[in-house]
């Protein structure tokens, strides 16, 4: 990680590997067909690869390799449209690996490693399980789109396990939150061999993450990438999230304007530089973002981005991370967790959960900052808690049912094809 301090020496690690980026590219289907740029002034003109690209590529119009070296083969959840295929060599998997490792709270031998994203086709639950590994941690392979790891047993196995480190959507923290405290857990109190929660996947404000921080007495580490790319920023021990730039070349396209630029507000667009097996040129993640490159006291030569959220969770120029800040500013006390809005004609309908005594102030304060955040009307509805995220969800341990053909007089055998 010396080149993460040393701008020169970035650069310069940049213009030797996007040669390499270039050839991998031309044994590509997709390249092969549209042409390949030979220079770094040719790829700034060079088209975007869009989603739409991979999706009409699928399955292995972008493998740059022959199938005999694949490790992996993965598809994106489809949060944004229709899922996209990618895949990784060996030795792809030795730099995916090496950039998730990047935490400034190290994943250590004596770790027990809580591992909360969904495992089958994504990349997230297994990279974060084969990076513990790599580190001689132990791994708990919770998953979250399973039947057999509801959040009741999130907040026992946390608990009874003594978990270390967790990796999760930053959300998800909050509804163990919940869960543990309708068990009679005080999740501050009574998880004390948990040091450190890493998350990603979803939008990550300052007021939020200082939120979870509160409600867990323990650190938030927020990690930012995608299944085509893997990891692609980190968070540094100032609580900055850097780009990877030496594992990628970065840009920020404006949608309106048309406009690319190393800073600025708009959509990233990635180059990564070492990829075998499906090499990508300038591929457009449509992630509404924030880059800017400020001096860091870490002293890491690499621009600093704020992820807003997916460009398909935008209502103009309004992301889901600009509201999540404001209902995440309100106090503390009033105990505000969960929300959801929409945008009805010209007003924006926001509702929240809140404790009891709070719902009058916390509708006033939320609407104002709205208003003057971003000239928009809104409409604040209070709700308590339980209403959006209801607790019999938090509270529930769902039989695991195994197939099962036989049944004796009298048992309910409409189970027999529920092991799904």
């Amino acid at each position: 990680m010396d080149t993460l301090t040393d701008h020169r020496d970035l650069e310069n690690l940049q213009n030797a590997r996007l040669a390499l980026t270039f050839a991998a590219a031309a044994r590509s289907p997709f390249y092969a067909r549209r042409g390949v740029p030979t220079s770094r002034d040719e790829l700034a003109a060079y088209p975007f690869t869009t989603k739409q690209d991979l999706r009409r590529a699928y399955p292995f119009g972008m493998l740059a390799v022959d199938r005999s070296e694949l490790a992996t083969y993965h598809e994106s959840s489809g949060s944004s449209g229709t899922p996209t295929a990618s895949y990784y060599t060996p030795r792809d998997w030795e730099d995916l690996v090496e950039r998730y490792s990047r935490k400034y709270v190290g994943i250590r031998a004596d770790d027990t490693f809580l591992v909360r994203t969904p495992y089958a086709l994504m990349i997230t639950g297994h990279l974060a399980h084969a990076a513990a590994r790599s580190r001689g941690a132990t791994v708990v392979p919770a998953d979250n789109r399973s039947l057999a790891m509801p959040y009741a047993k999130v907040v026992r196995v946390l608990r009874d396990l003594g978990v270390t480190l967790t990796w999760s959507l930053a959300t998800d923290t909050l509804l163990w939150a919940a869960a543990a405290r309708l068990a009679g857990r005080d999740p501050g109190r009574d998880f004390p061999a948990l040091r450190a929660l890493f998350v990603g996947g979803d939008p990550l404000g300052p007021a939020k993450k200082k939120r979870i921080e509160e409600i867990w007495n323990a650190p938030v580490v927020e990690e930012y990438g995608a299944t085509e790319t893997g990891s692609l920023a980190g968070e540094c021990p100032h609580g900055r999230l850097h780009l990877w730039a030496d594992r990628a070349l970065f840009e920020v396209y404006d949608p309106i304007s048309g406009k690319v630029s190393d800073q600025g507000r708009g959509q990233l667009v990635v180059t990564p530089l070492y990829r075998e097996a499906m090499p990508l040129l300038r591929y457009n993640i449509e992630d509404a973002v924030e880059v800017s490159h400020p001096d860091c006291p870490c002293g890491w030569q690499l621009p600093v981005v704020r992820v807003l959220g997916r460009s398909a969770w935008s209502v103009g120029s309004l992301t889901q991370g600009d509201i999540e800040d404001l209902v995440f500013g309100l106090p503390a006390e009033y105990g505000v967790m969960f929300w959801r809005a929409r945008l009805e004609g010209s007003t924006l309908r926001v509702q929240i959960e809140v404790l009891p005594g709070h719902r009058l102030i916390a509708e006033r304060q939320l609407r104002e900052a709205i208003g003057q955040a971003h000239d928009i009307e809104a409409v604040i509805e209070s709700l308590p808690p339980g209403s959006l995220v209801p607790s019999h969800l938090l509270t529930a341990e769902p039989e695991v049912v195994k197939p099962r053909g036989l049944f004796r007089a009298g048992e309910d055998w409409n189970k027999a094809l529920e092991y799904y």
